[in-house]
């Protein structure tokens, strides 16, 4: 488990003016304005160096930036791409964009099995990687981001390393937490909760407002798993998450059931959006930026609608802090789900002559250069070391704090548990918030599945 001031130590020391890890090769990120690009000059290891003769080369690129709140994202990656293919004549990007849940459980999956994945595509890192490395479909990246100089400019490849080899690439760090409208907590008198009860109390009183505490949209599974996720990690701590698959916890525990009936108590409060199960992900923002629910626990990557034109009169008014404590539970109470787990993978079937432009496509994109971008124009945490954050917008700033105060930081269930299991989690969810299923028998359930994925280990 790491410090989070570690996760973000460059991150923060950047923000304050203070020179970062970086030392003085000021190269790992994102991108500057031009009138700054001279000064950030990146290392000879890492500059874009002309091909010796052109040679027709494809690279298949399949992402997921296709809403409407990905598009700063994706104009990043296709400037990127351009870049590589006018460096290098001969060299042909052909990029698909497609749904990210699509892509996860079933495209890449279906693909991986099959031994045909794209040459490069987004992959989460922790138990989806684990699987492709074991299946040999993933190219190992350790000599090549040791020859290229990168490799100690990532603020964390953990979920991308496995047995000390690193097979993916992290593109942006997250935090998870409460993203509030504080101009809600102000008419009515509130202040950030830090404690369950505090949490209880304020949403009673925001529900008597007529508003909706908890904004939701539980269509898809995934999207219930993150407050939950947080619920039971300050019941049961990350340690117990992480022995459930070797056996030596169960979620029929006591402390995994007390996780579920908390996160039931939420459900059956009336916290949460009426219909929630109807709504899709893109309207769980929406709620809090109409101002008809008064928090939303989600990602930072949603940061970047709440500081855009979206925002409208709130922009300025969103706010963020950690989930509150838990009075009697096992876990770190003021740690916070952190980490860098969204990334590039590579396909192993890679021919040489690919292997070469994809070093051209990681040098431009994991450049402080393209880093900074993200930070800027997405709001996505950088996962490379900075040298430099001016121009930060103040919700970022929270976020940053925010992280910065955390004791401790952990990677989401669905990072350490097998997908297999993470699946039913997601149905066992649904189940709490429709009301047609009890805390226990959804961990017994679970635990059917937990079996079944270590058995097959």
């Amino acid at each position: 488990m790491k410090k989070s001031t570690l996760l973000i130590a460059t991150l923060l020391a950047s923000f304050t003016m203070v020179a970062s890890a970086c030392g003085s090769n000021n190269n790992g990120g994102n991108n500057t304005p031009a009138s700054s690009e001279a000064s950030q000059e990146p290392a000879a290891t890492t500059e874009a160096t002309p091909s010796p003769e052109a040679k027709d080369v494809t690279l298949s690129l399949r992402h997921t930036q296709i809403k409407e709140t990905s598009k700063n994202r994706l104009k990043i990656l296709e400037d990127v791409v351009k870049k590589t293919q006018d460096e290098n004549p001969g060299l042909t990007f052909k990029l698909e964009g497609i749904d990210e849940v699509v892509n996860r459980d079933q495209k890449l999956k279906a693909e991986m099995t099959a031994g045909n994945p794209p040459d490069i595509f987004e992959v989460f890192g922790g138990a989806d990687l684990n699987l492709y490395v074991k299946a040999g479909r993933m190219l190992d990246l350790t000599p090549i981001i040791e020859e290229l100089g990168i490799k100690d400019k990532f603020a964390s490849l953990d979920e991308f390393t496995v047995d000390g080899k690193v097979y993916g690439l992290p593109f942006g760090g997250y935090s998870e937490g409460i993203f509030y409208n504080k101009k809600i907590f102000s008419d009515l008198g509130l202040s950030v909760p830090t404690t369950w009860d505090q949490l209880i109390e304020v949403s009673d009183k925001i529900k008597a407002a007529k508003i909706t505490p908890l904004g939701l949209a539980a269509k898809d599974g995934w999207v219930n798993g993150m407050l939950w996720n947080t619920v039971m990690e300050r019941n049961v701590g990350i340690d117990a998450i992480n022995k459930l698959v070797t056996g030596e916890t169960k979620w029929t525990d006591a402390g995994f059931v007390k996780g579920f009936t908390d996160y039931a108590d939420l459900v059956n409060r009336d916290y949460f959006t009426k219909g929630a199960l109807g709504l899709a992900y893109a309207d769980q923002g929406a709620q809090l930026l109409s101002g008809k629910a008064a928090m939303v626990f989600t990602g930072t990557w949603d940061a970047s609608r709440f500081t855009g034109e979206e925002a409208g009169d709130l922009k300025g008014q969103i706010g963020y802090f950690n989930f509150p404590s838990i009075a009697g539970g096992a876990g770190d109470q003021t740690s916070i789900n952190a980490s860098y787990s969204n990334g590039f993978g590579f396909s192993a079937n890679l021919n040489e002559d690919q292997v070469a432009m994809v070093k051209k496509f990681i040098t431009n994109f994991y450049s402080e250069e393209i880093q900074k971008r993200t930070l800027l124009e997405d709001k996505v945490l950088p996962s490379m070391k900075l040298s430099d954050l001016s121009g930060v917008d103040p919700l970022i700033s929270e976020v940053l704090t925010v992280m910065a105060n955390a004791s401790t930081s952990w990677k989401a269930y669905d990072a350490i548990v097998q997908p297999a299991v993470g699946a039913v989690v997601n149905v066992g969810l649904q189940e709490l918030i429709g009301k047609v299923s009890k805390p226990e028998k959804v961990a017994k359930d679970i635990q059917a599945a937990q079996d079944k994925a270590n058995a097959a280990k």
